[in-house]
């Protein structure tokens, strides 16, 4: 929230990203930021990888947006994102509407 408050919202995500590592570590809350996962199709891994925006004491995902308003493409999203990193919880932040956004995704 105290990003958010600071910030204010029209920034790009990666400015939101940037306060929010300096919020978790004064909290000395563990975490991992652009953590890479492979993905695997039908037994072979793909050349490509996703990064997840953070995992925070190795078992949330925390994906962070800028966008008007979160969609069920979002939420659809970390759930992927949540069963390939095999993971049970992510929080979805929206960082671009008037007031702060959040959802807790539970795989």
């Amino acid at each position: 929230m105290d990003v958010h408050r600071e910030l204010g919202r029209g920034l790009d995500e990666v400015v939101y990203k940037d306060a929010l590592v300096i919020e978790l570590q004064r909290a000395d809350i563990p975490v991992v930021r652009e953590k890479k996962y492979e993905v695997s199709y039908k037994g072979t891994v793909l050349p490509h990888y996703f990064f997840a925006d953070f995992v925070v004491w190795d078992k949330i995902m925390f994906e962070a947006k800028a966008v008007d308003r979160l969609t069920e493409a979002h939420i659809k999203q970390v759930l992927n994102y949540l069963a390939i990193a095999k993971l049970r919880l992510g929080l979805l932040v929206n960082f671009g509407s008037a007031s702060l956004e959040w959802k807790r995704v539970v795989l």
